[in-house]
């Protein structure tokens, strides 16, 4: 194969966006355990105390990703993810007003690989989140497991991630006066199977979780499309039937994290390695849908809604995939 070598005289802007990007993608896949090698490894030198001091921390601490986590402002208004966010570009797009008395559930779509639009649009300041929807605080989900990882956990606290189960997403819900925007990866690591280059299906048709949440709590439902967010990889391919799907499926019904086999380019060449490709992402947040306050809701209350929320979901991507590349004849498949 053909190594296509970076040119030597690359702008030191376009440097500084490679290594914000290159420090993402280090930090996906292989922080946490670098985390727990070290708060174990602390154990068996002379600086065993940092660890024990840690834990003990840790032990104090074990309910705050639960209740809100510890967002800090400064950590997510780091230049470095304005570098980040130019390196693609990705730009975080707003249809209509969002009323910070409210509480609301984005349902994000699709998951993609790294889930990229959605850490850089909702866990940092760089597209403008505070801007665009003055009021509003947003928080990823993301796996619980995570925050299971010594000092890997208060990292990705800071950056307003908080574990993707009901408890800690119902904590932010029930906040009196509104003002919080709890951000779903809805398809999951699962969906992150499907992510190819030019296929738009999500992970929805069995999917209600999100939406029960939302009844219990009143909180208004939030489309959110993201386009792009499955072209900056490119996967091996595995279709349904495979072997290679198959033990995917099966490791992730196992750990509950998806393996997808990705890759993209390198640092120094753009023939291959695992940082994404720059092709633009665009994440645009829809109208909201109203939703009554139901604690016990039936049903059929429950199907009524989620219905109401796929043809939401639908019209916003036919509404906008003309201006971002995607073509007239391709529509949105639920599986």
């Amino acid at each position: 194969m053909k190594v296509n070598f970076a040119p030597v005289n690359v702008p030191m802007r376009r440097r500084l966006q490679t290594a914000a990007v290159l420090q993402w993608v280090f930090s996906f896949l292989a922080l946490a355990p670098c985390c727990i090698t070290l708060f174990f490894y602390l154990l068996f030198t002379r600086y065993w105390l940092v660890s024990v001091l840690y834990a003990t921390w840790w032990f104090v601490d074990w309910d705050t990703p639960s209740h809100g986590g510890r967002k800090v402002p400064f950590m997510c208004r780091l230049p470095m993810w304005r570098y980040m966010r130019d390196y693609f570009p990705i730009q975080l797009v707003k249809t209509v007003d969002l009323d910070p008395r409210q509480n609301y559930v984005f349902g994000f779509h699709p998951h993609g690989i790294l889930v990229t639009g959605a850490f850089t649009n909702f866990c940092t300041q760089a597209t403008g989140f505070e801007q665009l929807f003055p009021g509003l605080r947003s928080y990823l989900l993301m796996l619980p497991l995570w925050f299971r990882a010594p000092f890997f956990r208060d990292y990705i606290m800071y950056a307003g991630l908080v574990p993707s189960d009901k408890d800690s997403a119902s904590y932010l819900l029930r906040k009196e006066g509104g003002g919080n925007a709890v951000v779903i990866a809805v398809g999951g690591a699962l969906e992150a199977l499907d992510a190819h280059p030019g296929i738009h299906t999500v992970l929805l048709a069995n999917k209600k979780g999100f939406i029960k949440l939302a009844m219990e709590h009143g909180a208004s439902l939030v489309p959110v499309y993201s386009f792009g967010e499955n072209e900056v990889f490119d996967q091996v391919s595995n279709p349904q039937g495979t072997w290679l799907r198959w033990i995917q499926d099966s490791l992730q019904s196992i750990m509950g994290v998806s393996l997808p086999l990705f890759h993209a380019r390198g640092i120094f060449q753009y023939s291959f390695g695992l940082i994404p490709y720059r092709k633009p992402i665009n994440t645009v947040v829809g109208k909201p849908i109203r939703v009554q306050k139901n604690e016990k809701p039936s049903t059929e209350d429950l199907d009524a809604l989620h219905e109401l929320y796929m043809d939401e979901l639908t019209q916003l991507f036919e509404e906008h995939k003309g201006k971002y590349g995607v073509p007239e004849d391709t529509h949105l498949v639920f599986i």
